[in-house]
């Protein structure tokens, strides 16, 4: 018996980009987590990451999704904040 597949989706130039928009952010907020001094913490911070963007896969009200990149991106700029403290 044959699986079943969906066919291919077709996103849009404006989702294409988004999406693209959502997976840099998340690579960057990646790493910086690995600038993160502790094993322990890095793992706490990945593993949030990960679970707030799986949380919001399935977003797809244009709106929302701004503003999802809009405060990953500001706690990622606080992340990193964090870390220059926490070296200097």
């Amino acid at each position: 018996m044959a699986a079943s597949r969906l066919p291919p989706v077709t996103l849009t130039l404006k989702q294409f980009l988004r999406r693209q928009q959502v997976l840099q952010l998340y690579r960057r907020i990646l790493k910086v987590i690995h600038q993160v001094p502790t094993k322990a913490d890095q793992h706490y911070l990945k593993e949030w990451a990960r679970e707030e963007f799986k949380r919001n896969k399935d977003a797809t009200d244009e709106d929302a999704i701004r503003m999802m990149i809009t405060q990953g991106n500001m706690q990622l700029q606080e992340l990193e904040r964090t870390l220059q403290l926490a070296n200097s």
